[in-house]
């Protein structure tokens, strides 16, 4: 019987990337509900195998500019009430970690680009361990709070909070394990050139590291992500 893996997506371009083969394969059936498309009231959060929530370029406190947000957030807090399997990547660990009470704000500067991850040691007994020494892309301002009872997994130099785990069930991740950097990132770029402008970064520096780091991020996230479903069943 089939498993389905409900998927809250901001912008169409920040998608699941390499992650949907191996739901594919751990036989889910994906169903994408778009921000703008789709309504949120009809997903009923306590209802599919999996739920993930994926990035996107707005904070989690602008919820007067898109109201969106607030409706989102009941969501994610109906689903981590019900004990259900719950991945948040980006601005979706920000949001798991505001529905838990965690403070989510500026950092005042941008973090993007390619750099590898710092385990704690919850991070490398864990599934993330498989990313250990694999540069992963970054791309945020906003960085959130480990909540209360969660174990911190990973860190950079530019952001202490780079993922949080609540159990075996709940997984927030402030990197972006699931791009697909081996086939480029190209929508990345056009999608982020005005953030890319303002914040004084190149994209052929990005699509150079995008080809050099792709072929073992992508083998790396799929590990990592494999793991972490068959821990959740």
């Amino acid at each position: 019987m089939l498993k389905t893996a409900a998927v809250i997506r901001h912008v169409h371009f920040e998608d699941l990337g390499t992650f949907e083969a191996v739901l594919t394969a751990s036989g889910y059936r994906i169903h994408y509900y778009d921000i703008g498309m789709n309504e949120l009231w009809t997903l009923d959060a306590t209802l599919p195998d999996l739920m993930i929530v994926l990035g996107g370029p707005v904070g989690v406190y602008e919820t007067e500019a898109y109201p969106f947000l607030e409706e989102e957030r009941q969501i994610i807090e109906r689903r981590l009430a019900s004990g259900r399997p719950t991945l948040g990547i980006c601005l979706g660990a920000q949001m798991i970690a505001a529905a838990l009470g965690a403070k989510v704000a500026p950092m005042g500067y941008k973090e993007i680009g390619f750099s590898s991850l710092s385990m704690t040691g919850a991070g490398r007994s864990g599934p993330l361990r498989h990313l250990e020494g694999v540069p992963v892309l970054h791309w945020h301002g906003d960085a959130f709070d480990i909540p209360d009872g969660a174990a911190s997994l990973a860190t950079t130099t530019v952001c202490a909070t780079q993922g949080f785990s609540i159990g075996s069930h709940v997984l927030g991740l402030q990197f972006h394990p699931e791009v697909d950097a081996c086939a480029g990132i190209e929508r990345w770029l056009i999608g982020h050139a005005a953030e890319l402008a303002s914040a004084g970064i190149d994209p052929r520096a990005l699509r150079a590291d995008a080809t050099k780091y792709g072929p073992a991020l992508r083998e790396a996230a799929r590990k990592t992500f494999t793991e972490w479903l068959q821990g959740t069943a």
